[in-house]
């Protein structure tokens, strides 16, 4: 799944235009353009995209989870190296953490989507990738939780959602 996907479908979710984005990099000591961050958020195949780095979206989560949560004091999250890449699992981990859900949360969010998911398949996502019972976390899955949040925190967007307006 494409990490611009995954940005413009919780800024979607979440109801946050340019400026509120903007300021949630802030939050990280990270300065985005708006331009940039315009190009990020065109599709695939219009011209002016630009795709999203991991270290961006990395970035964002963590600024979702500082405006969410609260900074920290003496603790600053580790940035990704140059090399290093976002998992999907780590983003579904950082989204948990930002928006304070919990089990039962994520699963009526899942459900939502129509995709139900068990608790034990549920809390393999978040298992240290050498533990024995982790599940890496597909795209199918990542794209359902993330539609399922739209469905559940804009009830009025179902509907609307990838068709055109009349």
């Amino acid at each position: 799944m494409l990490l611009n996907d995954v940005l413009r479908r919780l800024r979607f979710a979440l109801s946050l235009d340019n400026s509120a984005t903007i300021s949630i990099f802030k939050l990280v000591d990270y300065s985005l353009e708006e331009d940039y961050l315009t190009s990020m958020m065109r599709r695939e195949e219009e011209p002016g995209f630009l795709p999203c780095r991991d270290k961006i979206l990395g970035l964002f989560l963590d600024g979702l989870i500082i405006k969410n949560r609260g900074k920290k004091e003496g603790v600053t999250p580790p940035p990704l190296g140059a090399g290093d890449r976002l998992s999907n699992n780590d983003i579904l981990r950082k989204i948990k953490i930002a928006m304070n859900y919990q089990q039962d949360d994520m699963m009526n969010i899942l459900r939502a989507a129509e995709f139900p998911v068990g608790k034990s398949e549920l809390t393999a996502l978040f298992r240290k990738s050498d533990h024995r019972s982790y599940r890496p976390c597909n795209d199918q899955l990542l794209r359902n939780f993330l539609q399922g949040m739209v469905k559940v925190n804009r009830p009025d967007a179902k509907k609307s959602q990838g068709k055109p307006k009349p």
